[in-house]
């Protein structure tokens, strides 16, 4: 079965480290924030000025001012600290992000992103994510494997505007967890009662299928 949002967000977390600054980019990797280990010492940043933060507030905790990228509302840990945009980008440019989570329209198999833009369609911008490819070697990418008309987001090479080029090494989708080198995505593992045949079908780029492939292991319903 497909993995749900909240599980996506639940296996990205297994990748955190101890004294890691992670940069969470709208959508599915906000949700990552909500499963950060209590006892793991992680710094959350937001291009939009924010270092440091905390799982979603609830409505004693909720503050309309405080607000990530994506305009949610967010709550600080301790410690936190609140800049300017300016700074907020100049500690992405400068390579002082860990690990950074975004999510895509379309990767390929070269490691290219497309993230921010379908022709035709009107756009406000493309945000940080320029900024967050060229400035992280550390990139994980969530999506779903396939859109809702069954076209595969996992591509030989992308269709859509790009937002970088062969900066991706790893993506995470509803139904596998995957790895890119030398032109090819390799599965590491499966969601959960996902078949490899499934992956295979829906996954148009070059992929590699290991003879042994783990289900994804330590997710909550």
């Amino acid at each position: 079965m497909a993995l749900t949002r909240e599980q996506m967000a639940q296996r990205v977390a297994q990748e955190l480290e101890h004294g890691f600054y992670v940069n969470l980019g709208i959508g599915i990797p906000t949700l990552v924030a909500n499963y950060v280990p209590d006892d793991m010492a992680v710094m959350l940043q937001s291009e939009n000025g924010l270092l440091g933060i905390g799982p979603f507030p609830t409505e004693d905790t909720l503050d309309a001012d405080m607000i990530n990228a994506g305009k949610q509302t967010v709550t600080a840990r301790e410690g936190a600290s609140i800049m300017d945009s300016a700074d907020a980008f100049a500690m992405i440019r400068g390579g002082h992000i860990d690990l950074t989570v975004l999510g895509a329209l379309e990767v390929d198999a070269h490691g290219n992103i497309a993230s921010w833009m379908v022709p035709g369609k009107m756009v406000k911008g493309m945000g940080g994510a320029m900024d967050l490819v060229a400035g992280a070697d550390n990139i994980i990418v969530t999506m779903t494997h396939a859109s809702k008309s069954g076209a595969s987001k996992l591509l030989p090479q992308c269709t859509l505007p790009l937002t970088g080029a062969g900066c991706i090494q790893r993506v995470l989708t509803d139904l596998a967890y995957l790895e890119i080198k030398e032109g090819t995505f390799i599965l590491k593992e499966r969601a959960p009662g996902v078949s490899i045949d499934e992956i295979v079908a829906k996954t148009a780029g070059p992929l590699y299928v290991p003879e042994t492939v783990p289900e994804i292991s330590g997710l909550m319903p």
